[in-house]
């Protein structure tokens, strides 16, 4: 099995909970030519009214620009790692676990399968915990 784990560098604004909210944040990034591979929103749990966006990745300076634009900014937590491989039956359950065993509690976690190849995103609280990911998820790579 071939894995692939990376950092993922994300940017983060506050959006309005009403139709809407998040296109506004988006298309300035879409007319700059943004390709995004990670899109996640959700709403606050402590402000009504209110979600929270989070984007990746942002390339080239008129990308960064227009994310400024709109009110994004780069955020360092949580820590984001893009996971990548070919797919086998179970190996979810085999990968969480071994996190689970080395300690690591994810921040959160989500995973896809399209043509015999997964890729998801993992969140983590500390660049420790990310790396200590990545290390467990190369030797089950070759296990």
């Amino acid at each position: 099995m071939s894995f692939k784990m990376q950092r993922v560098h994300v940017y983060h604004a506050e959006v309005e909970d009403k139709p809407g909210g998040i296109a506004a944040k988006l298309k300035p990034l879409a007319e700059a030519g943004a390709h995004l591979e990670y899109v996640y929103s959700q709403r606050s749990a402590g402000k009504a009214g209110v979600g929270d966006l989070y984007v990746a990745p942002l390339k080239t300076s008129a990308e960064i620009a227009a994310a400024r634009s709109a009110g994004l900014h780069e955020v360092s937590e949580p820590i984001v790692m893009r996971v990548e491989g070919d797919d086998k039956s179970g190996l979810g359950g085999r990968l969480t676990q071994a996190w689970e065993m080395a300690g690591i509690n994810l921040h959160g976690l989500v995973m896809s399968v399209i043509g015999g190849r997964f890729v998801g995103y993992a969140t983590f609280d500390s660049v420790a915990d990310a790396n200590k990911a990545a290390t467990l998820l190369a030797e089950l790579g070759t296990a």
